[in-house]
């Protein structure tokens, strides 16, 4: 059998799980060269809550990032995760909005698409597979984990097989909140692999412990990649760290051939991530680096843990932690055993906040009135006929069964109602900015105009040999205003 394939998330998943996805692009670069020769199999730099917090908080315009990363990874495949008709917000897009997105995205050079959908709907996952088809790319569908009693082993190999038939190029199982227990794991790669004929990838997180030993059933199970990070950007709730993994793979048949360069390599790497870490003390949290066995009762992000824990402090409500997070099960078996993935990890939390605050379903948010009542997809159960008669009543809306996006009810900006939309602003209208304005109108136009100090994106001058560290390449190029300057690498570390 061949060796298991290794891809890396550091740049995407790793900062996100454990640094609020605040690493910066110019912070990435000096690893990218490495990442680059290291023999990764894909490199995950895009996508999820990248593209939000890079423009928020960051300054930075979403597809500099991924032009600069392009340019300094430039042999091994690009990999993004992608929301489904949501592309990487929370809301339904029309399809011209996704296909321009992804079609956009892949002219910037991403490869791999994997694509998801909150509620495991696949006609919420169709447009953004067949698009990505179409701009000659690579299209994963995505299965997210979750335990209910609706979700079967069965269930998920014929998602798997109803992916392929779809037209995905490759089968991902998404384990987000670090649930799946490894005779799990077994299990359902077992099946996917002699259902489909397509390669079954797997992606955990370490939250509760299991990421690792997962990792080594799906294995065994015959799965073709599993996704590592590198520390401090890994293990706890972010994907195992990739040394570790490899020392667990030892005298395993197979594990993938390292050479000493390649070990050396990880260390230089790790080195520097452990300076990007330390600045970004302000958004790491040690609840994030261990093992948090809660996940395992709760079956919510380790994330949203730590965060709930905050709110729920604020609100003064820290003693009724235990009881907001027994309802959380009661509050999905409603909803219909929908899985908890962003949104529908924080739509369930906050209901069953509400739930214990005010009394069981005596307010609804709207998020949770719109699952309810089929505005995010097709429900894995059926909802709670009670529930879903409140929800009509409160938002005078009634349920559908088709697609949320083709619903009369749904909000249709296309693509050239968002290019007016900046040509009145006098903003720039090409499709890059039509498809984020579509995502993030706010964010945009305030980095548009300046309301937050300019931070150019770096790209390495020159694509120097794998054996230099970081220490030693000295001149990176940057593009500021159109010009071209020169800087060495003491600046890029201040």
């Amino acid at each position: 059998m061949h060796a298991i394939q290794l891809n890396n998330t550091v740049l995407r998943d790793g900062h996100q799980s454990l640094a609020a996805t605040r690493m910066t692009t110019k912070q990435m670069l000096p690893i990218c060269e490495m990442l680059d020769d290291w023999g990764f199999a894909a490199l995950e730099t895009w996508g999820g809550a990248t593209i939000d917090s890079g423009l928020r908080f960051l300054d930075e315009f979403p597809f500099d990032r991924i032009d600069a990363l392009k340019q300094a990874c430039p042999r091994t495949p690009h990999m993004m995760l992608l929301r489904g008709q949501n592309i990487v917000q929370y809301a339904h897009f029309p399809d011209d909005v996704v296909e321009a997105f992804i079609r956009c995205s892949a002219d910037h050079g991403m490869n791999i698409f994997r694509i998801f959908d909150a509620l495991n709907d696949p006609r919420n996952m169709r447009c953004a597979i067949q698009a990505a088809k179409a701009a000659g790319q690579q299209a994963h569908g995505t299965i997210c984990f979750t335990r209910s009693p609706v979700h079967t082993t069965e269930k998920f190999i014929a998602m798997g097989q109803e992916l392929e038939t779809m037209g995905a190029d490759a089968i991902v199982l998404k384990d987000m909140a670090g649930l799946i227990a490894p005779q799990d794991a077994y299990r359902i790669i077992h099946g996917l692999k002699t259902s489909v004929k397509i390669p079954v990838w797997i992606h955990t997180h370490d939250t509760a412990g299991l990421g690792a030993s997962t990792y080594l059933s799906a294995i065994d199970a015959g799965a073709d990649a599993i996704d590592l990070s590198i520390a401090p950007f890994a293990n706890g709730t972010g994907q195992p760290d990739t040394t570790r993994m490899l020392a667990l793979l030892k005298d395993h048949p197979r594990c993938p051939s390292i050479s000493k360069r390649q070990q050396q390599t990880l260390k230089t790497m790790r080195h520097h991530l452990e300076q990007v870490y330390a600045e970004l003390h302000a958004y790491t949290a040690h609840k994030n680096e261990v093992i948090d066995v809660d996940t395992l009762e709760y079956q919510v992000p380790g994330g949203m843990l730590s965060n709930f824990r905050t709110q729920l402090k604020e609100q003064k409500m820290e003693d009724q932690f235990d009881a907001v997070f027994r309802e959380i099960p009661v509050v999905r078996e409603a909803l219909g055993w929908i899985p908890l993935v962003t949104p529908t990890s924080q739509i369930v939390g906050m209901q069953a906040f509400l739930n214990v605050k005010f009394g069981r379903w005596k307010q609804i948010t709207p998020q949770a009135a719109d699952i309810a009542l089929g505005y995010y997809g097709r429900c894995p159960a059926p909802v709670d006929e009670h529930v879903q008669k409140l929800a009509a009543q409160q938002t005078n809306r009634e349920p559908i069964s088709c697609r949320p996006v083709e619903s009369p009810q749904a909000k249709r900006v296309h693509m050239d109602a968002l290019k007016r939309e900046l040509d009145a602003k006098g903003l720039p209208s090409d499709p890059e900015h039509c498809v984020i304005h579509a995502m993030f109108p706010q964010q945009l136009e305030a980095h548009l105009k300046g309301a937050s100090s300019s931070k150019p994106v770096v790209v390495p001058a020159a694509h120097a040999s794998h054996q230099d560290s970081v220490q030693s390449r000295k001149h990176y190029a940057l593009t500021i205003n159109g010009k071209r300057v020169e800087v060495d690498v003491e600046e890029l570390a201040s």
